[in-house]
């Protein structure tokens, strides 16, 4: 168990110590893999700290797989079959891991992610040498602990024809002491036996510039940089450096990047291999070498400044111009303000911006360039017509200039055929009523429009020019208009509201009326109410919000009133309600001496009489032992004669009242009896 603490706070010291190493040797991250071939051994002197990144190991969930120190290698398995490698440290002291991953179709970074990726390995915490064995078990051995020392030999796993692969070789001792990598023992190839072979060549401008193509990669350490491995028939001019692509960052070329020592005249030449004053031709990554006198033919046409050759833009509308040239421009004869341009039409439209298009290093000339420029335009093209752009010297003193140092010619011109373009801006006109609002919505066929597509709250459908829409149902509403002249379209939609009508009228007063009293009406109508109509159904009316008092005549008998409320708001909606209003005979409040519960409808109930002028009114009716039998704070609550459901018995009973007089607002206290008849 302490061995297991022990190898545990080893692998944790190690990997914080380089976790904050970032990999910058090549060949320590597999995107700069080493590229190998199955016929060499490779010896590697010293390991640089650094790494600890995480790789993916679900086979061992104890094991945390990490790159610490690594380096990686990149291989192509030419024939199926099995692959045997050995790992030999200089110092057999030390603990090297590593792992095969298949990274056909994938990212080479994936190894930190895609699981799926393994196809063998050995984390054995074991000191020694490493690799593969034909009596090895296993294709995944996993970390050492608690004593569990797993075997330092894998069994040797499978490749398959034409798939990629990394190796990653990982020191987990901190010795900084390399090792020797070398294959043997398995089945499969990963020796390329294809003879390599110069594949093209082209010139630059006169000639003095060359690209050499090959058909396969090579080693960048092969390649002389003083172009000794080329020479040109006829030898009128002499190769004095090469350059090969992916050497400032890899391993291996396709592509060589020649200087000649003057320029060709126009005529026909040849990019010839030859033995370099490193003593050989290139090499591909398994030491074979291209023929001397391999060649690929080349053409130098005359020099002439090369011209606007295409452009690409939207038909209609168009408010960014790609402008394309048969030879690379120099970036940095573009000027951004777009001043290199300008463009003539039936309508003004400035260049605002000119954008370099896909602009990269050439290593031959040491500079960047661009296939095309993205010009910028101050708004889009609307007005249909011909437009010419011309160049012109911009504000940084210049036209344009291609790779072969020569300015495009000043006033040189290509045209734009643009077509009209249309706007779907349309009008709405509302007519809002008090059941119903109706809308007009037009478009003004402007530009040649031909169809309209109109789509109102997103279902109904019309083709009209104009529309006219009925609403009932108020609300968020919302329309949106397509419109095509036969070459150009626009689109533009609204969402509005339709407030509902709130115009409600409604009547504030008292219910009852007594003998002799006013009662006063008030407006309590929601809305925006502008006028009013009363009608109190005693030969008086008013136009007044809140009208007079009003007196009604007394009857002996209860009668009742319909009062009328008509209100009108500012667009002539007019809402109309009743409210009926009860005159009372008599307002006089007494309780009955004598009551008959029998349940015949007469004289059933115990309760003040009359009580319409009494507020915060309370009744209490007692047995003649002191207790409280029946209690209400309403007058129209009336006691039944009974107790939690059960009759009472005949007899005396003695009740109190309490109540405000609204009249005078003077409290108000009656005490009597009452005889309950049975």
């Amino acid at each position: 168990m302490l061995k297991y603490f022990l190898f545990i706070l080893l692998l944790s010291a190690t990997y914080f110590q380089v976790q904050a190493q970032t990999c910058s040797t090549l060949g320590q991250t597999p995107a700069t893999a080493f590229p190998v071939c199955g016929t060499d051994t490779f010896s590697q002197s010293e390991v640089p700290l650094c790494g600890g990144k995480t790789i993916p190991l679900p086979a061992c969930p104890t094991t945390q797989a990490t790159d610490i120190n690594p380096f990686w290698y990149r291989f192509t398995c030419f024939s199926g079959g099995t692959l045997g490698l050995t790992i030999t440290p200089i110092d057999l002291n030390d603990d090297y891991d590593w792992e095969v991953f298949d990274i056909t179709g994938h990212d080479p970074s994936e190894v930190y992610t895609n699981a799926s990726l393994n196809v063998g390995c050995n984390w054995s915490g074991l000191k020694g040498v490493t690799g593969t064995s034909l009596t090895a078990s296993s294709l995944v051995e996993c970390g050492s602990y608690n004593n569990n020392n797993p075997p330092i030999f894998s069994a040797l796993p499978t490749l398959i024809q034409g798939h990629e692969y990394l190796l990653l070789v990982s020191n987990f001792s901190s010795s900084q002491k390399g090792y020797k990598l070398s294959f043997g023992g398995g089945t499969a190839s990963i020796t390329d036996t294809t003879r390599p072979a110069i594949k093209g060549a082209k010139a630059v401008c006169d000639g003095e510039h060359m690209t050499v193509f090959l058909s396969k990669k090579m080693k960048c350490s092969s390649l002389a940089s003083d172009g000794s491995d080329f020479v040109i028939t006829p030898p009128v001019a002499n190769v004095i450096s090469a350059v090969g692509n992916n050497c400032a960052t890899g391993f291996d070329l396709d592509t060589v990047y020649l200087t000649l020592d003057k320029p060709l005249a126009p005529g026909n030449y040849s990019i010839k291999a030859a033995i370099g004053s490193d003593g050989n031709t290139l090499l591909d990554n398994c030491a074979n070498s291209i023929v001397k006198g391999d060649s690929a033919s080349i053409t130098i046409y005359p020099v002439i400044p090369t011209q606007m050759d295409s452009i690409d833009y939207a038909k209609c509308g168009p408010q960014k111009i790609f402008l394309y040239f048969k030879k690379p421009i120099y970036c940095k004869t573009i000027a951004p303000d777009g001043s290199d341009f300008v463009l003539s039409g039936p309508s003004a439209i400035q260049i605002n911006k000119a954008i370099p298009i896909t602009c990269s290093l050439n290593l031959q000339l040491g500079a960047t360039f661009a296939t095309g420029i993205e010009l910028d335009l101050s708004a889009s093209v609307f007005t249909g017509g011909t437009y010419t752009l011309k160049l012109v010297n911009g504000t940084d003193g210049n036209t344009l200039i291609d790779e072969c140092d020569l300015p495009i010619a000043l006033n040189s011109t290509i045209d734009l055929n643009v077509y009209q373009s249309v706007s779907a801006k349309f009008s709405l006109i509302s007519h809002l009523g008090c059941k119903m609002d109706t809308i007009n919505f037009s478009h003004d066929g402007a530009n040649g429009v031909t169809q309209w597509y109109w789509t109102f709250d997103s279902s109904l459908q019309s083709t009209t020019q104009t529309n006219k829409l009925y609403y009932k149902a108020f609300g968020t509403k919302s329309v949106k208009l397509v419109v095509t002249n036969g070459f150009c379209s626009d689109s533009a939609s609204i969402t509005y509201t339709l407030s509902t009508p709130n115009l409600k009228a409604a009547i504030s007063s008292a219910n009852e009326l007594c003998p002799n009293d006013t009662i006063v009406f008030k407006d309590a109508s929601t809305g925006s109410a502008i006028a009013w109509h009363w009608d109190f159904s005693n030969g008086q009316y008013s136009n007044l919000q809140n009208p007079p008092a009003q007196h009604y005549p007394s009857f002996t008998t209860e009668r009742e009133y319909p009062i009328k409320l008509e209100v009108t708001d500012s667009s002539g909606c007019i809402d109309v309600t009743y409210k009926l209003i009860k005159l009372i005979p008599n307002c006089y409040i007494a309780v009955a001496s004598a009551f008959t519960p029998n349940g015949d409808g007469l004289n059933d109930y115990l309760y003040p009489l009359n009580a319409y002028k009494a507020i915060n009114l309370t009744f209490k009716v007692y047995n003649r032992y002191g207790q409280l039998i029946f209690q209400t704070n309403d007058w129209t609550r009336k006691w039944d004669g009974k107790l939690n459901g059960a009759d009472q018995p005949s007899g005396t009973y003695v009740w109190m009242l309490d109540y405000t007089d609204i009249s005078t607002n003077k409290p108000v206290f009656l005490k009597g009896t009452t005889v309950l008849i049975r």
